[in-house]
């Protein structure tokens, strides 16, 4: 029976594309990966030898620096920075952000909840505002008609 099998995925093997094909000897168990580089090739390579910091800010990076607290005023950014400290800016103007999106969503649900009780108060609902649609647009239908 399992040569049947086999036969079988052979035949069909043909018209499954190469990067989906299983290779012989290959355990499936291992995680495939589209990358082959490994993690340190992911690593920026500095443009000095002497490690001195070779990234140049952009106008953007130069206002995220300021706005995630590195540097005091415009004029105390150097002309080159390191390009960690433009990550490390940039990862500090997200969670900032986040945490404002969290706030305001917070503050959002406070005051729909804050209206909708007002609105029962007023005894407006749904569904009271529905049935009096329904009632003018039937009111009106009628008197249309002769």
């Amino acid at each position: 029976m399992w040569g049947r099998a086999d036969r079988a995925v052979k035949l069909l093997g043909r018209n499954i594309p190469s990067i989906l094909r299983m290779t012989e000897g290959v355990d499936p168990k291992i995680s495939r990966r589209l990358s082959i580089k490994r993690p340190e090739d992911f690593q920026p390579k500095s443009r000095f030898a002497s490690g001195v910091p070779g990234y140049k800010p952009t106008e953007w990076e130069r206002k995220f620096l300021l706005w995630a607290g590195h540097f005091k005023r415009p004029e105390d950014i150097p002309e080159t920075v390191s390009l960690e400290t433009v990550r490390a800016a940039k990862t500090t103007l997200r969670v900032k952000c986040s945490y404002a999106m969290i706030a305001l969503t917070i503050v959002g649900c406070i005051v729909m909840v804050v209206r909708g009780k007002q609105a029962m108060k007023r005894h407006e609902s749904l569904t009271n505002i529905n049935l009096e649609k329904k009632a003018q647009l039937k009111a009106e239908s009628a008197s249309a008609k002769p």
